[in-house]
């Protein structure tokens, strides 16, 4: 059933047709844009589960193209995470791997039209890159330091975009921040000001960056649904007049 709803999810992004989800629009514009670069038409009108695809070509949505390509790189992901980073045990790298590998559930989900391979990248892609700012706090306010925290909001970013459930991670790294920070602020070495600069860094990071990401896919998804659908009921007249189709398309509505 879900593979039928975010299937026709991304056929309305084809099709530039507006709609309403409980979901961010992230996910969603991903599948879309893989249908689309891998010549999908968005005609297929996913009734109900179990239809068949017959001459449409899903495999792009599907799997090859999107969800089987971001599963295959969880498994780097994590083999990096351990390795490199918590552990620092290859035999323990690998055995995490290799159950990654194997895991019926991920095999499962890697299958299909859906968001969790998805959400799962951006999950694994904000601990890794955590992790590995982490790993840079001797060297503060270096280049690689700021690639890692500048890619942790962008992670964090795309986790929020692609399901709200994404928020725990931003817990994680909300809480690891606040133990960095208290650690910076104990160490009676640094200044004040360059803890003003650490604070103003996870802030510029961690916060706007990520909120600013989360704002612009929103704005790409209202410029990408211009057209009318069934997701109009639920917003204004004001707002149906500027989708193409729609009954109140163009006319003037008072304040």
């Amino acid at each position: 059933w879900d593979e039928t709803h975010f299937g026709k999810m991304g056929s309305y992004y084809i099709n530039r047709t507006f709609f309403f989800d409980v979901h961010p629009p992230l996910g969603k514009m991903l599948i879309g844009l893989a249908g689309y670069l891998s010549g999908y038409d968005g005609t297929f009108p996913f009734q109900k589960p179990g239809d068949r695809y017959e001459q449409h070509n899903y495999i792009g949505m599907r799997g090859v193209r999107l969800c089987r390509l971001v599963s295959s790189c969880l498994t780097f992901l994590c083999l990096s995470i351990q390795m490199l980073e918590l552990s620092k045990s290859l035999p323990a790298a690998l055995l995490t791997a290799f159950i990654l590998i194997f895991d019926t559930g991920c095999i499962t989900l890697s299958q299909y039209i859906l968001l969790d391979p998805i959400l799962m990248f951006f999950l694994m892609g904000a601990v890794l890159s955590m992790v590995k700012c982490n790993s840079c706090a001797d060297r503060p306010f270096s280049a690689s330091w700021w690639f890692w925290l500048s890619l942790t909001g962008v992670s964090l970013a795309g986790a929020m975009g692609v399901k709200f459930v994404g928020l725990f991670v931003v817990l994680l790294v909300g809480l690891n921040t606040i133990y960095d920070l208290w650690d910076l602020l104990g160490n009676l070495s640094l200044s004040l000001v360059v803890f003003g600069k650490h604070l103003l860094a996870r802030v510029l990071c961690l916060i706007l960056l990520p909120l600013g990401l989360y704002t612009a896919m929103f704005a790409v998804h209202f410029a990408v649904l211009n057209r009318s659908g069934p997701g109009d009921g639920f917003f204004s007249s004001a707002f149906q007049s500027q989708l193409i189709g729609n009954n109140l398309h163009n006319v003037s509505i008072p304040e």
